[in-house]
């Protein structure tokens, strides 16, 4: 009956980022380096305001969009971060994690035989769902650039057929972000453009040198513009599940009528935490972003060390150094490392086509295991 099922489902794999944390179970004493989750725990304070949210019997339905207060919360830190101005009764939605806030946006706008431009290499979150919506992921190479998807590469790409483009600042698996004159070329091109920017700030909170910027920021871009944004990463928050959707309520309307059929409303204790998250703890993140810079600078100088050509990332918590000299490819490299000396890193072929030549490293773990996983890699490449 395997043959009744979707043929586009049946030839969706596992996240070659999952395949890997698997395989670590596998061996003994591992230092895995594999998977987006920050070591801090969430701070008291989000957790005392969950507890209370359950003691005062908030476990019921919310809205579909959130309830006001966390989207009144979730607006007020958009405008004092990154100076954008959202209606929170119209404008904000609050999403089970920003995967899914991905995952409605594209169901919105997104139609058979429509494109949609992506930065390679990506997070493989974005492909799978574009070609369930019946459109085109396009690729673009963007290695030879210091993964930058700039305005020059964008231009090569847009066809009539274009309906979106996802930018990711700071980007998974790469780190790197672009300047708000990155941002502006961007713009330049597309505004009078019948098309879609998705911009994935999901990291924006963990920039390490210079602040962020949204491309909806800048004139003509913010009515074509969706942020997709959460908690799982500024907060530590990650099983939470809180997303945030920013978008013109002209569009907004219709992104969260997928949203109510697809989840009805995210946690009514998530929210509650939520609001304490983007309120009282509206800088939480920022001793979290001083260490991950930290370990940044530490991990980079040890890659340089020991061979490496490495892009040094601005932002999140990852590195993608290239293995391409060592002549080995990315599964084989990694699998390997895993093997011989019980280091684990996602290979960079898990991250669309142009990233074969690379690994990922997560930097979202203790200096202690950072700096012995450091150790074993240069050991590992030593013997190669």
């Amino acid at each position: 009956m395997e043959h009744l099922i979707r043929a586009d489902v049946r030839g969706i794999e596992v996240s070659g980022i999952r395949k890997m944390a698997n395989k670590v179970s596998q061996y003994e004493g591992v230092l895995s380096l594999t998977i987006g989750q920050p070591d801090f725990p969430t701070p008291k304070h989000i957790l005392e305001a969950a507890k209370h949210a359950i003691d005062n019997g908030e476990t019921v339905y919310t809205p579909n969009a959130g309830t006001l207060q966390l989207r009144k919360a979730a607006a007020n830190f958009m405008q004092h971060k990154y100076g954008l101005t959202y209606d929170p009764s119209e404008e904000v939605i609050v999403t089970v994690g920003a995967s899914e806030a991905i995952d409605v946006a594209f169901r919105t706008i997104l139609e058979e035989g429509t494109e949609v431009l992506l930065p390679g290499p990506i997070y493989p979150g974005y492909e799978p769902i574009i070609r369930m919506c019946g459109a085109k992921p396009v690729h673009v190479d963007t290695t030879g650039n210091g993964f930058k998807l700039t305005a020059e590469l964008i231009k090569t790409h847009l066809t009539e057929r274009t309906r979106c483009i996802v930018l990711a600042s700071p980007s998974n698996p790469t780190g790197c972000t672009l300047s708000e004159g990155e941002l502006k070329e961007i713009a330049d091109l597309v505004q009078d453009r019948e098309l879609f920017v998705l911009s994935d700030e999901i990291y924006s909170e963990l920039v390490f040198d210079g602040t962020h910027s949204s491309i909806a920021a800048l004139p003509g871009l913010r009515e074509k513009t969706i942020v997709i944004n959460g908690l799982s990463k500024s907060h530590s928050m990650t099983g939470w599940r809180v997303g945030l959707l920013f978008a013109p309520a002209y569009l907004a309307r219709h992104i969260v009528k997928v949203h109510q059929y697809n989840v009805t409303c995210a946690s009514s204790v998530s929210q509650a935490a939520a609001v304490e998250a983007l309120t009282a703890g509206i800088d939480d993140a920022l001793p979290m972003r001083d260490e991950y810079a930290r370990r940044r600078d530490y991990a980079y100088d040890r890659l340089v060390a020991a061979g490496f050509d490495v892009v040094k990332p601005n932002g999140a918590f990852y590195i993608f150094p290239s293995v391409e000299k060592f002549g080995l490819d990315s599964t084989t490299f990694a699998h390997r490392l895993l093997e011989e000396k019980r280091v684990a890193v996602v290979p960079g072929a898990a991250f669309a086509p142009y990233g074969d030549n690379y690994i990922r490293i997560s930097y979202a773990c203790s200096m202690e295991v950072l700096r012995e996983a450091m150790d074993r890699i240069h050991s590992f490449v030593e013997g190669l």
